[in-house]
């Protein structure tokens, strides 16, 4: 770490406004929040607040550990620089910022534009990582060193306790579901023929990349089985992009699966998600909420690493072929040269094994031909 005041000194100083710069992705906010939760801890009152992208805000408004959210809409800024309006709308942002008078500023996205960010605030400690991109690092007058590339997101996140002294603060991940919510889910449900007793399966079948995505068939076929074979039939859960490929995996399985795709917003999606059996999904947000939570989860991944970025402290989870073009991080199928070999090899047979081995608490075995349960 790099800056004008010590080590030993920013461990030691008390600071009063804290601001978190995290503004994205949901999975990414989920990696953020135990070091809200230290910082809670080492600083009980201060007063802290979160920058974070419009479209997640909701995840964290209301959470007991956290004073204000800030929304930065990042669609109203993309032209900065290159539209009048824009840029004046982003300058007069960052004043605001500056007002606020942080004294200490957490960069915990590592990008320019969070990097700029953190340093508009003017604050007196401003940290970040010295492995930020785009030049973000710039922007730092403390800059945390990560000692593993291959460090878990959130443990990456996590070095900044050490240097702010909290790091013997246990790690939590708390996404803090109230009554009120876990009532709303219950109405839900209710709507969708589920009793308050009723054990379900919640499956999201939708990845921002394409590559991270099973095929929908066998979303389908999986549904079908896992309601017949196991007696748990499965609720379809995503974003209203996502509405359509969970009508046709519904439609495709055999048994009428209830579809809330695109009905339910990200707190509702939590509480329904705290009250599933288990949980299907990629590697994504709902898979990083799911562990969050605590629930029973299967995680199909396919070109990604799960020891960096997959369900923290649930890694037997992950269902994942052992190739040796794994990971490859490819975003595009059309840039993949082995037919997609990484989700293919993936069959609905060991899915709705290890569906049911996690709904009756079974650890799974990874004995499967050409699979593989990655271990951190």
């Amino acid at each position: 770490m790099s800056g004008g005041i010590a080590d030993s000194q920013l461990r030691d100083r008390v600071f009063k406004r804290i601001l978190i710069v995290k503004p994205s992705s949901l999975g990414d906010v989920v990696h953020a929040l135990p070091v809200l939760h230290g910082l809670r801890q080492r600083y009980p009152k201060a007063e802290i607040s979160w920058l974070i992208g419009k479209p997640f805000a909701s995840l964290i408004e209301g959470h007991p550990e956290l004073d204000d959210v800030i929304p930065f809409d990042r669609a109203r800024y993309s032209r900065f620089g290159r539209s009048a309006q824009a840029t004046t709308a982003f300058v007069d942002f960052a004043r605001a910022l500056r007002r606020r008078e942080f004294d200490l500023v957490i960069d915990l996205q590592g990008l320019f534009r969070s990097g700029l960010l953190t340093f508009v605030t003017g604050a007196a400690v401003r940290i970040g990582f010295a492995s930020a991109r785009e030049l973000a690092w710039a922007f730092y007058n403390h800059r945390v060193r990560t000692p593993d590339p291959n460090l878990h997101a959130a443990d990456k996140n996590y070095l900044v306790a050490k240097a702010l002294g909290f790091d013997a603060v246990a790690m939590r991940f708390d996404l803090a579901v109230t009554d009120s919510e876990r009532l709303r889910a219950e109405e839900i449900l209710a709507a969708a023929g589920l009793g308050p007793t009723d054990r379900f399966v919640s499956v999201w079948p939708g990845a921002r990349w394409e590559t991270k995505r099973w095929a929908p068939e066998r979303f389908a076929e999986t549904i079908g089985r896992v309601f017949r074979e196991h007696d748990l039939p499965s609720v379809l859960m995503g974003d209203p992009s996502e509405r359509e490929l969970c009508a046709q995996i519904a439609a495709e399985s055999g048994v009428s699966p209830a579809v809330l795709a695109g009905s339910t917003g990200i707190r509702d999606a939590v509480s329904v998600t705290e009250r599933s059996a288990v949980v299907l999904a990629h590697d994504s947000a709902p898979m990083h909420i799911a562990a969050a939570l605590g629930r029973p989860l299967v995680a199909v991944c396919g070109p990604t690493n799960p020891a960096r970025t997959g369900p923290y402290s649930a890694i037997d989870s992950v269902i994942q072929a052992d190739l040796p073009c794994v990971p490859c991080y490819l975003k595009r199928l059309a840039r993949c040269p082995y037919d997609h070999r990484c989700m293919a090899d993936v069959t609905v047979d060991i899915v709705v094994c290890a569906v049911g081995a996690a709904e009756r608490g079974v650890g799974r075995e990874a004995e499967t031909t050409g699979l593989t349960s990655q271990e951190f």
